[in-house]
C-alpha cells in the first residue's frame, strides 16, 4: 500500500490552521468577551489569537520537513506543567507544606 506505513514511520500529522480560526472566531463572540470582562475587568482584543493563525498560515507556506523541524523544536522548548520530584524531596515538600497538620496541640 503506502511506502511510509510499510517501513514503519510514524505517519505525519496534517497542519491544520483551523482550529487557530475557530479560536479567533471565539474569541470575538460576545460570550468570550463577557467571560473576560467578568473574570478580568477587560475585554480580550484577541491579539494572542491573530498571531497563532498568523503563525499557522505562515507554517502552511513552509516545506514539510522543515515545519516538522519547527514544531519538534517548539515542544521541547515548552515547559512540562509539572515538577519532577523524587520521593524524598517530594516528602520533604510535603512535610513543608503540611507538617503543621501533624503537630498535635497539647
Amino acid at each position: 500500500m503506502n511506502s511510509e506505513k510499510e517501513k514503519g514511520s510514524v505517519p505525519r500529522q496534517r497542519l491544520s490552521c483551523i482550529t487557530c480560526f475557530d479560536a479567533l472566531w471565539f474569541c470575538y463572540s460576545p460570550v468570550h468577551q463577557m467571560q473576560q470582562y467578568y473574570r478580568l475587568g477587560v475585554l480580550d482584543n484577541c491579539s494572542a489569537k491573530w498571531k497563532d493563525l498568523f503563525d499557522c498560515l505562515n507554517l502552511k507556506t513552509k516545506r514539510a520537513s522543515e515545519v516538522e523541524e519547527i514544531l519538534e523544536a517548539r515542544e521541547k522548548a515548552k515547559q512540562h506543567i509539572w515538577s519532577f520530584r523524587t520521593p524524598d524531596e517530594a516528602a520533604s515538600h510535603w512535610k513543608e507544606l503540611f507538617g503543621h497538620l501533624d503537630e498535635k496541640d497539647d
